[in-house]
């Protein structure tokens, strides 16, 4: 049987959860889009021992506006809890969502 809903250009395909990938090596975290072509991607770096500064997340443009970043900047901040880090914000959507999501275990690991 035939698919009668197409999958609209740029969409994760439906049905399919967003899927976060952590590379450690490359300090990033991604979301591959319309398969392997393009990725949404959270990049950050150790700044001390048990500090990491989460620096830029970006998205193509075609894919913003669906809930990407949001994924990206959870799965960092699980992350830094995890691991037991501390984290500096540098990027302004993070910061972004800590506010709109206070919760306590990301809020204890921020550094000023």
């Amino acid at each position: 049987m035939a698919q009668s809903a197409a999958v609209p250009p740029g969409a994760p395909e439906q049905g399919c959860p967003i899927r976060v990938e952590h590379d450690r090596r490359r300090r990033q975290f991604t979301v591959r889009l319309n398969g392997c072509h393009d990725r949404a991607v959270l990049l950050y770096e150790y700044v001390g021992k048990r500090i990491v500064d989460l620096q830029h997340t970006e998205v193509p443009d075609a894919y913003r506006g669906r809930g990407i970043a949001k994924h990206l900047a959870k799965a960092a901040l699980d992350f830094v809890v995890e691991e037991d880090l501390k984290a500096h914000l540098t990027c302004w959507y993070i910061q972004k969502y800590v506010k709109e999501n206070p919760l306590p275990q990301y809020l204890e690991r921020l550094q000023p």
